[in-house]
């Protein structure tokens, strides 16, 4: 019906609870997903000389006869 007739509005006991629509529009509303948005923020943050590279432990290696 969302394909055919538009977004469907589904209630929960009279209240609106969640919209059904087409996956093409919703598509088209949500956009590429590109991570841009991410990248800009943090282009833009106060804190850019903060690192938050993870710290690395070396990891257990185990002798290996061959």
């Amino acid at each position: 019906m969302a394909h055919r007739d538009g977004p469907q509005h589904v209630t929960v006991h009279g209240r609106e609870a969640v919209v059904v629509v087409d996956a093409a529009e919703y598509n088209r509303l949500r956009g590429a997903q590109t991570g841009e948005l991410l990248i800009e923020a943090l282009q833009a943050s106060p804190h850019k000389q903060v690192s938050i590279e993870p710290s690395r432990t070396a990891m257990p290696v185990r002798a290996v006869k061959l």
